[in-house]
């Protein structure tokens, strides 16, 4: 149970520390070395030291602040410190095990493990969906120390017998707001009861802190250490913000626009939908722009490719939905679109946190239609500061203005559109329907005022009453209504109400 936590000091009054001075093991140090890593990030600096004593962690920090390495390293240190004993029989079991809410983000914390860990001598795998599960079966067999793994695909495993967890005495839960939004609650739950109860560490890392994960955290820790870097649900302060009001029939024109500034050298696009990703794609395609896309639609060798050309600057635009806003870890990302604002407010953070990442300065950019505005004041209410609005420029689109206040009510109302203008004053004389229209074809033509129907009598289509079928003819010039050959001959019906029908 999470009875009492300890907060880690602010980053900006702590005493800056190295990887030298946490007491890491050697290997550790000299791949952080060769990677060109020598100062800790707040985040790692708070978690790196309580994680060696073996205490558990609730971490409270956005993306992009080296989370990553803040559970790798200690778990690399502490299986390097602790060897497996090799002369029991049978494979041995897997000591760690990390879950991640995507494919990407599960493949990048493993690979992580493997640069960090270099010349440790420690194995690892990593397991997700979307691909044949036979070759993560034959590493399960061979035996691994370290299991990154997404839920879903882990818990098939555990069901077919493949995945033995006895042995796990580290368990991770990364971006575990990302996989409650996912729906994976209850599938941690059961991977965490399959868990052993006791001697087990655990670290749980989240952007934001809703009460369902407060609730997860206090099942599953016991007197945690609390790191709490950033204040939750706040922005990079080095990312610059703007937003833009535009009708969405005009957002592709003033995108293209803004991607021939000679600073959106890699850049990435949201939208809300996989269809709408895709569509933006081939249009920037049409256009001459290097693009590709990624979302969940993708097979997963697709989505490989696609990173791996937009790491490489082979592509300079990455469209995606919110499935990669978390697991992207791509180095100099200069500009995040928001071309379809997200459903969920949190969304927003992640996204544009894709750039400025590590310290460094970039831009985020919003698109905004009147329907989206809901979102805009869910965005707003969520950071706590209104995004700065940027003029459009000229002779691109037209700029839509955002309601004001007084006018929000009727706005509202008639679902953003511009309210209308008095209705032209009419004769007393004038009747309704005068038949003064001027369409051009037959059928269009305005029918003469007719008189009632007699008693016992009904109006047939063509105006004229009668006792049976209506027959009279047709309007000179009309065209004869289509009837299909198979539908000829067949039964007409007529509803009774209340969904019943009956034959003529």
């Amino acid at each position: 149970m999470m009875n009492e936590s300890k907060s880690i000091p602010s980053p900006t009054t702590a005493t800056p520390v190295t990887f030298a001075s946490l007491n890491l093991a050697g290997p550790l140090l000299a791949s952080l070395a060769q990677e060109g890593y020598e100062t800790p990030t707040p985040v790692q600096a708070g978690t790196i030291p309580p994680a060696l004593e073996g205490r558990d962690i609730l971490g409270c920090a956005q993306t992009g602040t080296g989370k990553t390495a803040a559970f790798a390293l200690p778990i690399l240190h502490r299986l390097m410190r602790d060897p497996m004993d090799k002369s029991r029989r049978g494979r041995p079991p897997a000591r760690a095990l990390v879950l991640s809410p995507t494919r990407e983000l599960a493949t990048q914390i493993a690979e992580s493990f493997r640069v960090y860990g270099r010349g440790s001598g420690i194995t690892g795998t990593v397991i997700f969906g979307g691909v044949g599960q036979g070759s993560q079966v034959r590493a399960l067999r061979a035996g691994v120390d370290v299991i990154v793994a997404t839920p879903g695909r882990l818990l098939d495993l555990m069901e077919q017998g493949h995945v033995d967890l006895s042995g796990i005495t580290m368990f991770v839960l990364d971006e575990a707001d990302r996989m409650l939004d996912m729906g994976f609650i209850k599938p941690i739950r059961e991977i965490a009861a399959a868990l052993p109860p006791e001697g087990r560490q655990t670290l749980l890392f989240s952007a934001t802190m809703p009460k369902e994960i407060r609730g997860l955290a206090e099942s599953l820790l016991r007197d945690p250490v609390r790191v709490t870097v950033t204040p939750v649900s706040t922005t990079a302060l080095k990312i610059e913000q703007k937003l833009f009001w535009v009708p969405r029939q005009d957002k592709f024109d003033l995108l293209s626009h803004l991607l021939g500034s000679e600073d959106a050298t890699r850049v990435v696009v949201f939208c809300k939908t996989k269809h709408g990703s895709d569509k933006v794609c081939r249009k920037l395609t049409q256009t001459g722009v290097s693009a590709t896309a990624i979302h969940g639609n993708k097979a997963q060798n697709q989505r490989d490719r696609a990173l791996d050309a937009f790491r490489a600057g082979r592509v300079k635009v990455l469209v995606a939905t919110d499935v990669a806003a978390r697991g992207l870890d791509v180095d100099g990302i200069s500009h995040v679109f928001n071309y379809d604002l997200p459903m969920e407010p949190e969304a927003y953070v992640h996204r544009i946190g894709r750039t400025g990442r590590a310290g460094a300065s970039g831009v985020a950019i919003s698109f905004c239609d009147h329907e989206e505005r809901d979102l805009l004041r869910q965005i707003e209410r969520l950071t706590g500061k209104k995004v700065p609005t940027a003029p459009i420029p000229d002779g691109i689109v037209r700029q839509v203005l955002p309601p004001s206040p007084e006018s929000s009510y009727d706005t509202e109302r008639s679902g953003g559109r511009p309210p209308r203008g008095p209705r032209p004053e009419r004769s007393h004389r004038e009747p309704r329907h005068n038949g003064s229209s001027t369409h051009a074809h037959p059928l269009h033509a305005p029918a003469s005022p007719q008189p009632a129907p007699a008693r016992g009598e009904r109006r047939g289509r063509d105006g004229e009453g009668s006792r049976g079928k209506a027959s009279a003819a047709r309007p000179q010039g009309a065209a004869k209504p289509f009837v299909h050959p198979k539908d000829k001959g067949k039964p007409k019906w007529a509803s009774l109400g209340k969904g019943k029908v009956t034959r003529r």
